[in-house]
């Protein structure tokens, strides 16, 4: 992998692939780096057992996958979340 990520950045990719309703796709977009770069950091950052325990629960899962998505699921958003900007990283 090419790209070097601040603090920051590694904690919010392993905090959005840790969630089942973001995808892949949106780690991609945000970030630039494929499904198997964002697979390749979880199993760098991550315990073995929690990297196991994820891997064994995204894998295959519609949620994770664009592509897997029902029709007209485009994305997932609490009523609670606020809006997005634009920002690279999302304000807390």
């Amino acid at each position: 992998m090419e790209k070097e990520f601040t603090d920051r950045e590694l904690d919010r990719i392993i905090e959005m692939a840790w969630e089942d309703r973001t995808t892949f796709d949106a780690i991609s977009f945000q970030f630039g780096i494929s499904e198997q770069e964002t697979i390749e950091i979880m199993r760098r950052e991550m315990k073995p057992s929690s990297f196991r325990m994820w891997r064994k629960r995204v894998q295959g899962r519609a949620t994770k996958h664009a592509k897997l998505r029902t029709d007209g699921v485009d994305r997932f958003k609490c009523s609670r979340q606020k809006q997005i900007t634009g920002n690279k990283i999302s304000k807390r």
